[in-house]
């Protein structure tokens, strides 16, 4: 070999460095993992999915909740009453409403009602 194609010392050093943080690293990440008991990275991905869905599924739930009951209520109003199809058109919407709110509230772009004293 060439004295070109040796590695200087500082080269040489500072690769020894680099293995060296580099083992530290790979030390590090395991015993992180070993703590929070996860293999890699993918389990906390798919946990932060899972409770992505569960909260569509709970807005969801919470407007056609709203829009069912609005629904069941005026379609009962107008059987005891007579007042066919007002009842429920009405009460549809109101839960329709009634619904979005819960939606908003349960997302929090609108602020919960304040404590009455």
């Amino acid at each position: 070999m060439d004295e070109k194609d040796k590695p200087s010392a500082d080269e040489a050093a500072l690769s020894a460095r680099l293995h060296h943080l580099e083992d530290r690293l790979s030390e590090t990440r395991k015993d992180r993992n070993l703590r929070t008991g996860q293999s890699d990275g993918r389990d906390g991905n798919a946990s932060a999915k899972a409770s992505a869905m569960a909260r569509g599924f709970r807005l969801s739930s919470e407007l056609i909740a709203g829009v069912l009951v609005g629904a069941a209520i005026g379609w009962g109003f107008d059987r005891l009453l007579s007042t066919s199809p007002w009842g429920l058109i009405v009460l549809f919407l109101l839960g329709f409403a009634a619904g979005v709110i819960n939606v908003m509230r349960t997302a929090g772009v609108a602020d919960k009602p304040a404590d009455r004293q």
